[in-house]
């Protein structure tokens, strides 16, 4: 979640202002899904939504700075500061065979039953049984390799 603004906080940096409208709509979206019934739902479930827009709101930071280049790297250093996007997240899509990672528990082989190994959404659809649903516990991802 981005830091609360005040009279105290420096200012953001120029551009800001062209993207703050689309920001305040993740934040609106953030809010809806943070508040939303959650009955019914497995406890890992609830978390999904949440999940998921914050990452469509870090790849779209991502993609302003990495691909379109239309923010500056003040800009973009100030964003991820004041957390509207995540760090490690964008530092391991930099990376190849990441491009496409949902989050990064995904990733950490502490959190598997099996030690050692990484979440089945990482798995490229090709390597995977025809016919075998993926979906991540985690959050919601159904596949996110490079390969798929």
């Amino acid at each position: 979640m981005p830091k609360i603004r005040t009279t105290r906080t420096k200012k953001p940096p120029e551009g800001f202002e062209d993207i703050e409208q689309i920001l305040d709509e993740y934040t609106r979206k953030m809010r809806d899904a943070e508040n939303e019934s959650h009955e019914g739902k497995r406890k890992a479930e609830a978390l999904w939504p949440i999940m998921r827009i914050s990452h469509t709101r870090s790849r779209y930071i991502y993609e302003l700075f990495y691909q379109r280049k239309i923010i500056s790297k003040e800009l973009y250093e100030w964003l991820l500061k004041e957390g509207y996007a995540d760090a490690n997240l964008i530092a391991k899509w930099k990376k190849p065979g990441y491009e496409k990672l949902c989050c990064i528990r995904c990733i950490q082989s502490q959190d598997m039953n099996y030690q050692g190994s990484t979440c089945v959404c990482r798995v490229p659809k090709a390597q995977l049984k025809k016919g075998t649903v993926v979906e991540c516990v985690h959050c919601g991802c159904r596949g996110c390799s490079s390969d798929s």
